[in-house]
């Protein structure tokens, strides 16, 4: 069965746009979370129970939540007579204005403005945007900006609690909160295309059951110690055969949204390696059907012509059990190994082809635009 996961932006309007992907549509998520209560650090608030250190989380970061309305012209012939076609969430994490945010929450836009939830409302521009991990930046120019504080996911465990706050279907009022646990971890996914399709894939993504709906793309999933820890980004719809799925959401990391961000502060764009296959993580029974014991890696459904794996020699069916000597054990495992290098460097990778065992160098390459 196929999940189909919606885009968390509350489109409406003559541009207004459904997103699908796999078998899907996308809609902003706004998922409800706060991390664990464990010993140490203590949580805000803990000595007043979950309930507490929820509201103590909301009250110090729902300032710094803003609403994203993304603009696009009425027509061409008066570009400059815009209309709302999307509204999103985003998140002020600096002094100079800057709100991380998701990429669908931009795409197209002929204007952005940003509200605040203390009724500022500001012009913003478009400082960079990244399609392939879904994560944007744009800046307004204000006096005592409110600022929410980056965290760690790498720190994350399953169980965690996290809480979720953005403007869920642009209700006014500002920004609502939702909580939740930190359901699973390193999820990946392809992301709703607005052509139709699967869109890019996204990886290392948190999966958390705080409610996630439209309107909250790009607002922050919380930690209980009051930290971002992640962009909220899909929301479960509906499997394939249409069984409505429950408290099924997804983040981007704070990891790789601050990665890209700090790229597209710097220079307008973020620079990702490329391989250029087409894969889908092992399992028992892709591993009977190859005739191999090995029950964990990537399997090779495509290898694009000219890539640079094809230049490696990759074949469809080969079997990556491990990059540069790291084993691949989670679904986001290969592409975090990727990401973590640059266009130019070699790797190593340890192939299985016919129960063989190979060691393969590979040269990336500088993955096109998508």
């Amino acid at each position: 069965m196929c999940l189909i996961l919606l885009p968390a932006c509350r489109m409406s309007g003559s541009g207004a746009t459904a997103t699908p992907s796999l078998t899907a549509t996308a809609t902003q998520v706004e998922t409800a979370a706060a991390q664990s209560i464990t010993s140490s650090p203590t949580p805000l608030a803990l000595s007043g129970g979950l309930a507490a250190a929820v509201r103590d989380v909301a009250e110090q970061v729902k300032p710094a939540v803003v609403q994203v309305t993304n603009e696009v012209a009425l027509n061409q012939l008066n570009p400059s007579n815009t209309v709302p076609a999307g509204v999103g969430s985003g998140i002020i994490y600096d002094a100079q204005g800057h709100i991380l945010t998701n990429n669908h929450v931009v795409e197209g836009a002929q204007k952005l403005v940003v509200s605040l939830p203390d009724g500022r409302s500001f012009p913003a521009t478009l400082v960079g945007r990244d399609p392939r991990t879904d994560v944007a930046v744009i800046q307004i120019s204000g006096d005592n900006l409110p600022v929410a504080e980056l965290g760690d996911s790498s720190q994350l465990q399953v169980g965690d609690w996290v809480v979720a706050i953005g403007n869920a279907l642009a209700l006014p009022g500002g920004p609502t909160v939702t909580a939740g646990v930190v359901s699973a971890l390193g999820r990946s996914i392809p992301e709703p295309s607005s052509s139709g399709g699967a869109g890019p894939f996204l990886f290392d993504l948190i999966q958390t059951d705080a409610a996630i709906n439209p309107g909250n793309s790009g607002g922050p999933l919380v930690d209980l110690q009051g930290q971002v820890v992640g962009l909220n980004t899909l929301g479960g719809g509906q499997t394939s055969s249409g069984v409505q799925t429950q408290g099924i959401g997804f983040a981007v990391s704070i990891a790789t949204a601050k990665e890209i961000a700090a790229q597209l502060v710097q220079t307008g764009q973020a620079i990702h390696p490329y391989v250029g296959i087409g894969y889908v993580p092992l399992n028992p029974s892709i591993a009977a059907q190859l005739g191999i014991n090995q029950t964990q890696g990537i399997v090779l459904g495509q290898v694009v012509s000219g890539s640079p794996a094809d230049q490696a020699g990759l074949q469809v069916n080969d079997v990556i059990t491990a990059v540069d000597g790291q084993q691949l054990v989670g679904e986001s495992d290969f592409a975090l190994i990727v990401s973590r290098h640059k266009p130019g460097d070699t790797i190593t990778l340890t192939v299985l082809r016919d129960s063989q065992q190979l060691s393969v160098q590979l040269t990336l390459g500088e993955a096109p635009s998508p």
